[in-house]
């Protein structure tokens, strides 16, 4: 794992356990993988002028705790204890604010493809992690606390594999 630290993170709420993992998908630009434009866009360092599609970013600040490449490579952006930039308006079994008590995993990916079995591997392995680490209730899709508004990470996520070898806490 390597860490590429984003600004794009506050101080958790007092008293308020992480209990939800949020997984999510991200290309940039969409559908091409690899590159550094994930990374830069955590980060504030996106040229917004580089692609036509970057424009629509200009000056968004967001952020995950952890990326996975589609080699299966984890970066993390933003410390666990802290409160990463990455649900956005969101709802979890009438909980508000999911970016309080989640900790936010994106995959290099798209709705409309599938993932990497190395991604996968990277996933399970995180998640046993996260687990070991924090009382996680939950496990759940960006579109599960935002429907309507998010689709990811999308169809072509497979969560009877991935549920498989990490536990069936999705609820």
């Amino acid at each position: 794992m390597s860490r590429h630290i984003s600004p794009n993170f506050d101080a958790r709420p007092p008293g308020v356990a992480v209990d939800l993992l949020v997984i999510h998908n991200i290309t940039l630009p969409p559908g091409e993988f690899g590159g550094q434009a994930i990374m830069r866009f955590f980060s504030n360092e996106l040229d917004t002028e580089e692609h036509p599609y970057y424009a629509q970013l200009k000056g968004m600040r967001v952020s995950a705790h952890f990326l996975i490449q589609r080699q299966g490579e984890i970066v993390q952006f933003v410390s666990c204890s802290k409160r990463a930039w990455h649900a956005g308006a969101s709802t979890w079994r009438e909980r508000t604010a999911c970016n309080d008590f989640s900790v936010g995993v994106e995959l290099e990916g798209t709705d409309i493809l599938p993932f990497s079995d190395r991604q996968y591997t990277s996933l399970i392995r995180l998640t046993r992690a996260l687990r070991r680490a924090y009382p996680i209730r939950a496990i759940v899709g960006h579109s599960d606390i935002a429907p309507g508004r998010k689709t990811d990470p999308g169809h072509q996520f497979d969560w009877p594999r991935y549920l498989a070898k990490c536990g069936p806490i999705r609820a």
